[in-house]
């Protein structure tokens, strides 16, 4: 039979699956652990992800990760729970080592058309591309992911049932939604519909439903930034739809390294779709079928183990992902694309010279 050429998509695409090896993509451990217990995963979407962040929700008083990166050099993790089994006695111990400094590598060979990039390579820290890395812009709904991260920060019981009130449909800009006010769902449910598919009334109701109210939360949100190290940054909603809400990309790598230490966000972000059951004493009881706002998630033919997307006028089209090519992980963060395609196309830039890059 005659053989026919791999076309260059087909080429990188088998780059990539060969830089997964074996291991099966639903799940891939992270943080170079050898322990085969190791609870700390990556995710790359689909049914066994959710089941999985969905078993450590429901059968956990809160989040299964304390301990975050600080956003500067080295991260100790502490699980106190085996991810996806009912054993409580584990008690596993993760390090990671960030050796380098922001723009001490050589970088990658591209060109990018947003507004401002970065690119850094998650094992050692060091950049591999920026462009204007270091000005803050306004990051639209990329907010979500520090949004999640607090939500998840105060342990709160994922199982407890939030009514959606008509003040959180009401936020510095109008935005579309599929939501109503009287929808019920608990609280995973719209940590994972805020996550997946960026629904602007959930981050609201989230942050409404925070101990100390809507107040505390966002004086916790800005107090987390600071943590992270993240200077630039200022948040004045959960939604993202506030232009305030600004940091720079290379401060975002930060925000993003440190959301890859809650399988939570991992798994929920890289869902690609989710049929909702929403309960409503109004208007009747309904099923919400939703997909990812990802296109690369939705596609599934790259390697993304944290995704999020953004877009208001003043951000234009933005993404923030991490991925793990030549079994390298990088982040790669993207603000300011004049439209969609611009987005991606600068992505799958990204991610192709990532899958062709020399390694050592």
């Amino acid at each position: 039979m005659k053989q026919l050429p791999l076309t260059k998509q087909q080429l990188i695409a088998a780059m990539i699956s060969l830089s997964l090896g074996s291991v099966a993509q639903a799940a891939l451990t992270i943080n170079g652990s050898a322990d085969t217990g190791s609870s700390a995963r990556m995710s790359w979407g689909g049914a066994d992800s959710l089941s999985e962040a969905r078993n450590i929700m429901y059968t956990s008083s809160g989040s299964a990760i304390k301990k975050v990166d600080n956003g500067f050099g080295t991260t100790n993790i502490t699980n106190t729970t085996s991810f996806g089994s009912s054993n409580n006695s584990n008690s596993n111990r993760y390090n990671t080592t960030y050796r380098g400094a922001f723009g001490s590598s050589d970088m990658i060979p591209i060109s990018t058309d947003s507004r401002s990039v970065a690119v850094i390579d998650a094992e050692t820290g060091e950049s591999i591309y920026e462009k204007d890395a270091d000005i803050a812009r306004p990051m639209a709904s990329i907010t979500k992911v520090m949004t999640a991260m607090v939500v998840l920060d105060a342990g709160l019981d994922m199982r407890e049932e939030i009514t959606l009130d008509p003040e959180d449909f009401v936020g510095p800009k109008r935005a579309s939604s599929n939501l109503k006010s009287g929808d019920r769902m608990n609280r995973a449910e719209i940590l994972l519909m805020a996550l997946m598919k960026s629904e602007n009334p959930a981050a609201k109701s989230l942050a409404r439903n925070y101990p100390g109210g809507y107040d505390a939360f966002m004086r916790a949100m800005n107090r987390k930034a600071r943590d992270l190290g993240m200077n630039t940054a200022f948040f004045g909603d959960p939604t993202g739809l506030d232009k305030r809400n600004v940091a720079s990309s290379n401060d975002l790598v930060k925000m993003v390294r440190a959301a890859g230490n809650y399988d939570v966000i991992r798994r929920f972000s890289t869902t690609k779709s989710y049929d909702f059951f929403v309960s409503n004493y109004s208007s009747g009881n309904r099923t919400y079928k939703a997909n990812n706002t990802s296109s690369l998630v939705r596609d599934g033919s790259y390697p993304i183990g944290i995704s999020k997307t953004g877009f208001i006028n003043e951000a234009g089209r933005c993404v923030v992902m991490e991925t793990r090519v030549n079994n390298r992980p990088a982040i790669i963060v993207i603000l300011g694309a004049n439209s969609s395609a611009t987005r991606w196309g600068d992505a799958k830039n990204i991610l192709n010279s990532l899958a062709t890059r020399r390694t050592v």
